[in-house]
């Protein structure tokens, strides 16, 4: 069994955030780099190493030597090689390029390639040592980690994300020379920075994370040191009786920052209790990467948990510190609540003229009179007041100039919601100004109550008409202004809700001054949106069922869900597969039609399978005109089965291209008709196999 190999980087503290990315990418980039030379096999499992001040990967079954590479290359034809029994160009030149002397040619075989016999060099090429590779492979690793930012240090001309001080190479026992960033390897590490004392000599690569935490005080497996943070948060919230406030990505962060965690639990005073809880908690997360803890019913408790890098038998004086660095934080924020409540929203509206939104779209202020109008339409439909639509509007972004929001923007909209309430406004108001920025992103909650849900489809129609109507248009995966992100809000809320989208999109765009958006807006806005419901629907339907709903592009998508189902029972009807390729066939028929299709005319009807047909369809038309005004969608797709035997034999008797110019007008008449009945609730035809 061939041994472990280990490499270590000993650093400075390397940037928090990037550290699961850094380690990720520089183990699997030097075992990619081994698996591709041979030395290791490809299936190997091997372990990542990733804490503050190291980076280190540990890899099994490390071969010390690569194994021999057998190599072929094909040269040119043989018919080619000789000409009046002397060499050709192309012979002596691949013979060169495999390192064969002219006088040498017979050192080449002949073979075939599968069309002809050519020239084959076949020879044995020896495999390189470790040593002799593993250097440049740990440097390629280096350059393509995803650094954030690179940096020298010292007198060297040598460049990584943080200093780096040791390089440790074990293969089994045995130190594998090398030389990476000025850094000799060895096989001595060093553990915490403050509980571990001296270096620690590895004799064996195997021992390297049991030595680190029994000699070092070092937890160096990223995840390993994850899951003990989390279960001694846990432990520790449950203790107080608690539970702590959730927040993405802060245990990454605060694992990322220590390599020996204990949790230790903080208080501050029950005074800044009185500033919204969203403040505190994101000011503690944030800020100072603690974790606040809530009780049974959500409520911000006085208490925290800190996560040190430090153990000891007292630590009064970690949690008096940490407290203390707390408290300065909370005062700020509770001063600039106080501050910001000493002026109305109100007030700070006519400001946001002073506030840019687009310099081509124009300032905050000329938003909100768009957001205004638009909420004060939406709102009554939805049976929201519209005044109160039209206030919530009004206020919805004038929390923008608040300190708290300038100190923390991801509050934005709640503190406007705390203000509006401290300001004595009416709670749909208040409620609106923080709900219109819902959903946030995939999987949110969406807006609650009519007024809320008016203003929300206003933010956000108002973004996307405005933004895509200046041009600036998603491609690929650039997407600055998050359109694909709002234009999925919209349609999340629309799929419920009794509006027509087109409709929505015409009252938006009326709202911008003429010649500021481009006069296709809407329409191109229309088709960007579909696609975005297309993904969306995705997960739940057929593809081909979502292409045919879609494809008529119906405006109202609170039907969007009826007629998907409506189409699932259509295709368990043994009609159905004959019915959609009849209209496959009806609609290959109609796109080579020039001109205009004249109305049907019963008397120039000269077979009887077209009288026959016609006759279905008249009796079927009006049934299935009222089961389509009833919402009926899927019984109207059902009662199409009755035209299944006339249209068979329609297409089995009657020529559809007659000579006579008026009965061939005639009968693509009523293939028009059909066509026209079949289609109403999905693209019948795209459900063709």
């Amino acid at each position: 069994m061939n041994p472990t190999l280990l490499i270590e980087l000993l650093t400075e503290e390397l940037p928090p955030k990037a550290l699961v990315r850094l380690g990720a990418a520089f183990s699997s980039a030097i075992f990619d780099e081994l698996a591709k030379l041979g030395f290791v096999a490809k299936e190997t499992e091997y372990a990542s190493y990733a804490s503050p001040r190291r980076l280190a990967v540990s890899i099994p079954g490390v071969a010390a030597i690569q194994p021999e590479q057998r190599i072929e290359r094909k040269g040119p034809a043989v018919a080619a090689g000789f000409k009046d029994g002397k060499p050709t160009p192309a012979l002596l030149g691949f013979a060169r390029s495999c390192g064969i002397a002219p006088e040498a040619l017979d050192q080449l075989e002949q073979g075939s390639d599968g069309k002809q016999d050519v020239f084959i060099f076949r020879s044995v090429k020896p495999g390189e040592s470790l040593v002799a590779v593993l250097s440049g492979i740990i440097e390629a690793a280096l350059k393509k980690l995803p650094a954030p930012k690179m940096m020298r240090w010292g007198d060297r001309d040598g460049q990584f994300i943080r200093p780096v001080h040791r390089l440790t190479v074990l293969h089994g026992a045995d130190v594998v020379p090398a030389r990476v960033l000025h850094l000799e390897s060895g096989r001595a590490t060093l553990g915490h920075r403050f509980l571990s004392t001296g270096e620690i000599t590895l004799a064996r690569a195997e021992e390297y994370a049991g030595k680190l935490y029994e000699d070092g005080r070092v937890v160096a497996n990223f995840a390993a040191r994850r899951h003990l943070i989390e279960e001694r948060l846990a432990a520790a919230a449950e203790s107080q009786t608690a539970h702590i406030a959730p927040s993405a990505g802060l245990l990454d962060e605060v694992t990322a920052l220590v390599e020996w965690p204990m949790v230790y639990v903080g208080e501050f005073s029950e005074e800044f209790l009185k500033v919204p809880q969203e403040c505190l908690i994101l000011s503690m997360q944030q800020h100072q990467k603690y974790f606040p803890l809530l009780d049974a019913n959500g409520k911000l408790l006085s208490k925290f948990l800190v996560v040190s890098n430090l153990e000891t038998a007292d630590p009064s004086h970690i949690i008096q510190g940490n407290a203390r660095v707390l408290r300065a934080r909370l005062s700020d924020a509770k001063f600039f609540f106080e501050q910001d409540q000493k002026h109305p929203l109100e007030a700070r509206v006519a400001k946001l003229g002073m506030v840019v939104y687009h310099n081509k779209i124009g300032s905050q202020l000329e938003r909100v009179q768009r957001l205004q109008k638009l909420a004060g339409e939406i709102g009554p439909v939805l049976g929201a007041d519209k005044a109160q639509a039209e206030r919530a509007a009004y206020l919805a972004k004038a929390d923008l100039l608040t300190d708290m929001v300038g100190e923390f923007p991801e509050l934005q909209g709640i503190m406007g919601m705390y203000y509006a309430r401290h300001d004595g406004e009416a709670e749909a108001v208040a409620a609106a100004i923080e709900g219109h920025y819902h959903p946030r992103f995939a999987g949110d909650s969406l807006p609650v109550g009519p007024v809320a849900t008016a203003v929300a489809l206003a933010d956000k129609l108002e973004t996307i008409v405005g933004i895509y109507g200046i041009g600036l248009i998603p491609t690929g995966d650039k997407d600055p202004f998050a359109l694909r992100r709002a234009a999925l809000g919209v349609l999340r809320m629309v799929l419920s809700l009794p509006l027509d989208l087109h409709a929505l999109l015409m009252a938006t765009a009326a709202t911008f001054p003429a010649g500021v958006i481009a006069g296709n807006t809407v329409d191109g806005v229309f088709d960007f949106m579909l696609e975005r419901l297309k993904n969306y629907l995705a997960t739940d339907y057929p593809a081909a069922d979502i292409e045919a709903v879609l494809a008529l592009k119906h405006t109202r998508l609170d039907e969007v869900v009826l007629r998907l189902s409506a189409v699932a029972s259509f295709k368990a009807l043994p009609e159905a597969a004959a019915l959609a390729a009849a209209n496959k066939r009806i609609r290959n028929i109609l796109k080579k039609v020039e001109g205009a299709i004249p109305a049907v005319n019963a008397a120039l009807f000269a077979d009887a399978a077209e009288t026959a047909l016609y006759a279905e369809y008249a009796a079927l038309a009006p049934q299935v005109e009222a089961l389509l005004k009833a919402g009926d969608f899927a019984a109207a797709l059902k009662a199409l089965a009755a035209l299944k035997a006339p249209v068979d034999a329609f297409f089995d008797g009657v020529m559809v291209m007659a000579d006579d110019p008026a009965v061939r007008g005639n009968r693509l008449a009523l293939l028009a008709a059909l066509a026209d009945l079949m289609n109403r609730v999905a693209e019948l035809s795209l459900l063709a196999e």
